[in-house]
């Protein structure tokens, strides 16, 4: 009798239908927002005359299409980490920053394209890269940025620029991948306002 409960807690616990601790030794999931990392300034008036911007959302790869935190080992790879998310998709998060810098410059009337707002020129751009690059501790977070801009009227386009941008973490895990991140959207976010207000 006392072999065949002992043979039946056994079963039980190699199938994991028994808990004998109260903790789980799983990791919880923590979610971290992209946010721009320069110091918010103070709209700025919008100069007379200013033109209308239509600012697409922001596109990404399919791989970067996603809420996951990416990592690169080595050159040619990208992973995701399993325990760490962003709390929006960097593309569209990314839009969102870029329109509120944008207005705060008071260079442009902005604007999300798709609306019924008709514009002089359209922003279109691309998230190209946006990971850490984990080949050496702590690592680097990369991001590489597309973008061109439209004259709508004339049909014409105005300029093509690739942004490239890195920031060191402070941290080997991804709360120092987050906060790297954030720190590069600002650095491209920096670049990007000045190119458009030197086409302007």
């Amino acid at each position: 009798m006392k072999k065949g409960l002992a043979l039946a807690v056994l079963s039980l616990a190699l199938t994991a239908c028994v808990n004998f601790a109260e903790k789980s030794d799983r990791s919880a999931m923590v979610y971290y927002v992209l946010e721009d990392s320069a110091p918010a300034t103070p709209v700025k008036p919008i100069v007379e005359n200013a033109p209308t911007l239509l600012v697409l959302d922001t596109t990404t790869g399919g791989f970067y299409d996603a809420d996951q935190l990416v990592f690169s080992r080595s050159a040619g790879t990208r992973g995701q980490y399993q325990f760490a998310r962003w709390t929006e998709r960097p593309g569209k998060r990314f839009a969102d920053l870029m329109r509120d810098r944008l207005v705060r410059q008071g260079v442009w009337r902005v604007t999300a394209a798709g609306g019924y707002v008709r514009g002089d020129v359209l922003l279109d751009t691309e998230l190209v890269e946006l990971y850490h690059d984990a080949s050496s501790e702590p690592g680097q977070m990369r991001l590489v940025l597309r973008a061109e801009l439209v004259d709508l009227k004339q049909r014409k386009l105005l300029g093509r620029r690739v942004f490239e941008q890195s920031a060191p973490l402070a941290t080997f895990d991804a709360a120092g991948a987050a906060e790297a991140s954030s720190q590069a959207v600002g650095r491209a976010l920096d670049d990007l306002t000045v190119w458009l207000a030197n086409i302007r």
